[in-house]
């Protein structure tokens, strides 16, 4: 079988491929293509889509394409069940999920800063998610900590972080999605409205735009996107060598020169001065 998904893979893109050969199929093939070219790609060489919009295998409600081939292949044991709630918590940015989502998200990034190969990259996460999936499946119960102190403070911290989890109040099921709508139009590059989406929602726009800043990091819609752009714009500026002109077009921007003053501002430097310190690095 032949398995395809855009580019630059980071967790989603990486877990799967790990689990469709562990579970599914040990000699599939997994294509990396830039995010344009999946589709025709697809058709072309008979392979099946997965984590872009649009397709069966992918993101649904506030569940990751992970999630989806677990339920679509009826993969129950625990262990993976287990690696579900990471992989989601890394993936959509929820680190609340699970303890080790922000440990799986810090150390995907990297590796995908260090390796530009895709395929090298696969290779390579195979290996951590073997690892991952050795824990989950053998070493959970195991605890770092030994002495009755340290157990004692873990027992009082643990207890501290879910009574705090229970204070806060809990997102509404609008704004998970609404999160998950806007991170897809920043992956595909469309045009972000939120009249459109909030409708789309059925949530009165003027009700989204009041209370957006208290589910979205005490910032405003406008700010919350320049924020994601800016992500998207120091991954493409680290790992491909588009110019600043075609990064400007892919993260959104209208031009080089609304690029350039909004990186600036967010950054305390252009572009082009970031990527030659990446350089000289």
């Amino acid at each position: 079988m032949k398995w395809i998904t855009r580019e630059r893979p980071k967790i989603d893109r990486l877990a799967c491929p790990w689990l469709i050969r562990r579970f599914l199929d040990a000699s599939a093939e997994i294509l990396y293509v830039p995010e344009a070219q999946v589709l025709d790609k697809a058709k072309e060489l008979d392979a099946i889509p997965f984590d872009i919009p649009g397709v069966e295998y992918s993101h649904y409600e506030d569940r990751c394409t992970f999630d989806y081939f677990l339920e679509k292949y009826r993969l129950t044991e625990p262990a993976l069940q287990t690696m579900a709630l990471i992989v989601r918590g890394a993936d959509t940015d929820d680190h609340s999920l699970a303890a080790q989502s922000a440990g799986l998200w810090a150390i995907s990034h990297g590796m995908s800063f260090n390796i530009s190969d895709d395929h090298e990259l696969l290779e390579k996460a195979m290996v951590l998610y073997d690892g991952l999936y050795s824990w989950a499946k053998h070493l959970q119960k195991q605890k770092h900590t030994t002495e009755p102190t340290e157990q004692l403070f873990l027992q009082v911290y643990h207890k501290y972080l879910q009574e705090k989890k229970e204070n806060q109040q809990k997102v509404p099921a609008w704004a998970l999605h609404l999160k998950e709508i806007i991170q897809d139009q920043i992956d595909t590059n469309l045009a972000l409205n939120l009249k459109e989406i909030s409708e789309a929602l059925d949530v009165h726009p003027a009700y989204v735009s009041r209370v957006f800043s208290k589910y979205f990091d005490n910032l405003s819609f406008g700010e919350y996107i320049r924020k994601l752009r800016i992500e998207k714009a120091l991954s493409l500026l680290h790992t491909s060598g588009y110019s600043l002109a075609e990064v400007a077009y892919l993260t959104g921007f209208s031009d080089q020169s609304h690029f350039t003053r909004i990186f600036r501002q967010h950054m305390g430097q252009s572009p082009s001065e970031y990527r030659k310190n990446l350089l000289k690095k």
